[in-house]
């Protein structure tokens, strides 16, 4: 079987006025059906630029970049993108809010709205149907956008430090959610994260990048007693305070050589 993403020989340079600065060089990475993959490291290493390329925002400079065995040429309802920022339209309702990718791809049916309706109340957000952004709070926002996101049953799902800017208790439901509505889809997710816990907590594996340009400079698998318990409880788990530790040395080494 072949890998959700494949990236070969990934490079990308941002062209300034004057000159033209590598944010990433001669990248290679798979990542398998139903993996969900943590990218972390230090800034200007590349992370944010990589989701783009793999989401089809951005065409790398050189390289080849797959999902699913088909060249990415640009934005595709296999790919579901969710921000920092949720993005909702304070005009649309939640509900119309989060059927608004099924009505961009011309997939809006009776079922299909019944789907989105289902994953509302999975999420907790039965009864704010009719409501509209500016009264929910932070965290319920965020789940409106990650329903908005799974309603196009997306095969791969790209999460671009989406709980950063959310209370810590929030950010915690938030992350157990996440992971058990992607496990339980069989959904392969790769995540952007400056927070060494949440990734070991809800990855099956971390890649820490380097910069100046970025490369991978390590992988580290996540243990299974670690990767099988939701994130809540996998920080508590034997081996989770000591893969931390071995990733952040790794991190420090790398911006030392940066």
């Amino acid at each position: 079987m072949l890998p959700v993403v494949q990236l070969k020989g990934v490079t990308h340079a941002y062209l300034g006025d004057r000159e033209a600065s590598l944010a990433v060089e001669d990248l290679n990475l798979n990542v398998e059906q139903g993996e969900f993959v943590s990218l972390v490291g230090p800034s200007g290493c590349g992370k944010t630029t990589l989701l783009s390329i793999i989401a089809g925002l951005l065409q790398p400079s050189q390289g080849e970049v797959f999902v699913n065995g088909e060249p990415i040429m640009g934005p595709s309802p296999e790919v579901g993108y969710m921000l920092q920022q949720d993005y909702l339209f304070p005009w649309r309702s939640i509900l119309d809010n989060a059927i608004l990718g099924l009505e961009l791809t011309g997939n809006l049916t009776e079922e299909s709205r019944k789907r989105t309706l289902e994953l509302l109340r999975e999420m907790g957000l039965e009864g704010k149907e009719h409501a509209f952004p500016n009264q929910l709070s932070g965290g319920m926002r965020q789940r409106v956008a990650l329903v908005r996101t799974l309603a196009t049953n997306p095969g791969l799902l790209l999460l671009d430090e989406p709980f950063s800017a959310l209370d810590y208790q929030i950010k915690l439901q938030l992350e157990d959610l996440v992971s058990e509505t992607l496990r339980s889809r069989g959904t392969t997710a790769i995540l952007v994260t400056h927070d060494l816990s949440e990734a070991i907590a809800v990855s099956s594996s971390v890649i820490l990048l380097q910069r100046n340009p970025g490369k991978i400079r390590k992988v580290f698998s996540v243990p299974e007693q670690i990767r099988s318990a939701p994130p809540l409880f996998a920080r508590d788990q034997p081996g989770f305070s000591e893969l931390f530790h071995e990733i952040w040395k790794e991190m420090e080494i790398a911006g030392r050589e940066s």
